[in-house]
């Protein structure tokens, strides 16, 4: 039998509209990748100067704008010499390197806190990131596995959003040699994300101009120091 003051409650409670939800807020990560050749710019891009920082500690700054550096983890090659990062940054080294971006975002799951419910993933070499344009991927996301940006032609696994549940699937295809993050999508529910949807937040997609030449390097510099903003 209820006593009053518990009747009083369930009274209250069926009360309440049936449309109210209880949200609960996305614990969000994400996963660095610096460990690649470089080959192309000639010389690690990790380290190379942008302003008063090197390139991925300015790529590591910006996106703490959106996500606490406890649940950053940075992938890097096994004998990379990385510049100094915030201490909670969590670092850990390729088992496997120059395979591509799905066995780079495998070792930075494995390394990931427990808790983190979705990651954004990203290179070391977009300086010009936009901290809104990772929100408001996150925001994509919705039931979904993968967030990823698409233009019509290609997607953009680096600048999309992944749950870490999805870990044994990438374990899977790169147990084969199926590297394509396009073979993940194929796999786990995935939305594309159009990049015309994105310009709200960042007019000039500036987080999808990833710098492979000497020459995108020197565009970037120019067009994030020409105003005199960083």
């Amino acid at each position: 039998m209820r006593s009053v003051h518990e009747t009083n409650f369930f009274q209250r409670f069926s009360q309440l509209p049936v449309f109210m939800e209880i949200k609960v807020e996305l614990k969000k990560g994400a996963i660095v990748l610096c460990g690649g050749k470089s080959s192309r710019m000639g010389q690690d891009k990790a380290s190379l100067p942008f302003g008063p920082e090197l390139m991925l500690q300015r790529v590591v700054r910006i996106i703490s704008q959106v996500i606490d550096t406890s649940a950053i983890v940075v992938v890097a090659a096994p004998e990379q010499i990385l510049p100094e990062l915030p201490v909670a940054i969590i670092v850990t080294r390729d088992e496997r390197p120059n395979r591509g971006p799905l066995e780079g975002i495998a070792m930075g799951i494995r390394s990931m806190p427990s808790e983190v419910d979705a990651f954004y993933a990203t290179s070391c070499d977009v300086p010009l990131m936009v901290p809104e344009f990772v929100a408001r991927m996150f925001e994509w996301l919705g039931d979904y596995e993968i967030a990823v940006p698409f233009d019509g032609q290609y997607h953009h696994p680096l600048a999309a959003i992944y749950r870490p549940r999805i870990l044994e699937v990438i374990e899977s295809l790169v147990a084969v040699d199926r590297l394509r993050p396009r073979f993940l999508f194929d796999e786990v529910a995935t939305v594309e994300v159009p990049v015309e949807e994105l310009r709200e937040v960042d007019p000039t997609l500036s987080t999808l101009m990833n710098l492979n030449h000497p020459a995108d390097y020197q565009s970037a510099l120019e067009k994030a120091f020409s105003s005199r903003k960083g």
